[in-house]
């Protein structure tokens, strides 16, 4: 069994519902554990993406913290190289910086995603990441 399809055998959280399609290149579902309130002042979901499915490039003006609960995807922040994330890695984003993430191409990927100081806005989708962009991760296994 590949790792992609073992990925949603005992998930921590529901897959939730279709992400909108405007904002992700692939299949990606959202499952919403904390809504926007002006106590905690945070987003919380969980995000599923299907093998090689992202999210446009965005910001966040509060910030963002995702931490990965399945699978392998990529992190990349503008003008930077693409991260390979696992199980287990935390991504502490800092506001307004310009940024995406998703699933690597062979594997499905969880993360759970944390806006934070929601109040001041939670996020700003930009241009979607192009297949070059997506294509761009040097894996240490290819040299």
């Amino acid at each position: 069994m590949s790792h992609s399809e073992n990925q949603q055998i005992n998930p921590i959280f529901p897959k939730g519902q279709p992400v909108p399609a405007e904002y992700f290149t692939g299949e990606a579902w959202l499952t919403p554990l904390v809504p926007l309130d002006s106590v905690f002042n945070t987003v919380i979901g969980n995000v599923v993406f299907a093998p090689g499915a992202r999210n446009n490039w965005h910001t966040h003006p509060g910030g963002q913290i995702l931490i990965v609960t399945d699978g392998l995807g990529y992190y990349q922040e503008v003008v930077k190289p693409i991260q390979l994330l696992k199980k287990g890695d935390v991504i502490t984003i800092p506001p307004a910086i310009k940024h995406w993430h998703g699933a690597s191409p062979d594997s499905a990927f969880t993360h759970i995603a944390i806006s934070t100081n929601a109040q001041t806005g939670v996020v700003d989708w930009l241009e979607p990441v192009t297949d070059e962009e997506y294509n761009s991760f040097d894996s240490p296994f290819n040299s």
